[in-house]
Parts: C-alpha cells; sequence; structure tokens
C-alpha cells in the first residue's frame, strides 16, 4: 500500500518559515520524482517545487529564492523548507511522487495535504 504522509502545516506570521516533511512508503523512493503542489482555496492545484531522482530541482517563479525543495533517499523524505512567507502562500500542501521506472513511468501518487496559513 502506497502512502504519502505530509507534515509541519500551521499558522505562521509573514516573513516566517516552515518546514514540510512528507514520508512515503509503498514505492522505490529513490526511483520516484518528488513534488510539492498547493492549492488554494477556489484555485487549481500548482506544482510549487519539484526534485528528480538525481536531485535536479526546479521551483514556481512565485517561490523561487524563497523555498527549496529536498530529499533524503535513506529515509523516503522529501522536504520543503520555505522562509520568507507570504500571505499568498496560504494554501494546502500536497505531496506528489511520480515513478521513473520504465514499465510504470509517469505513475504518481498524492498525499493527503497539510494546510500552510500565513497570516499576522
Amino acid at each position: 500500500q502506497v502512502q504519502l504522509v505530509e507534515s509541519g502545516g500551521g499558522l505562521v506570521q509573514p516573513g516566517g518559515s516552515l518546514r514540510l516533511s512528507c514520508v512515503a512508503s509503498g514505492i522505490p523512493f529513490n526511483r520516484n520524482a518528488m513534488g510539492w503542489y498547493r492549492q488554494a482555496p477556489g484555485k487549481q492545484r500548482v506544482l510549487v517545487a519539484r526534485i528528480t531522482t538525481d536531485g535536479s530541482t526546479n521551483y514556481a517563479d512565485s517561490v523561487e529564492g524563497r523555498f527549496t525543495i529536498s530529499r533524503d533517499n535513506a529515509k523516503n523524505t522529501v522536504y520543503l523548507q520555505m522562509n520568507s512567507l507570504k500571505p499568498e502562500d496560504t494554501a494546502v500542501y500536497y505531496c506528489n511522487s511520480q515513478s521513473t521506472l520504465y514499465w510504470e513511468y509517469g505513475k504518481e501518487y498524492w498525499g493527503q495535504g497539510t494546510q500552510v496559513t500565513v497570516a499576522s
């Protein structure tokens, strides 16, 4: 059974920081690209950051320079360090995995989401 379990969300003041974690089980973690997406109320879910199996990263323009995605393959965990948070970062953040194994390339799973609220 595949599980992606996020944690670390919460309420933070503008300018503050949070670190999200996502622990994966049931997948070959080191053969999955991992990503963080977010969905604000009334809006579509969008990519925030992504990290490939070899550690290459890409970010949404809105978070470039403020957020950092990283992974620890030994712990089957992907992180999202969020600094200089703004009210517009408020959303539910979802962890995503995408397989790079050739027989299931692109197969993806989602976590249940964790709420991040940035407000004073």
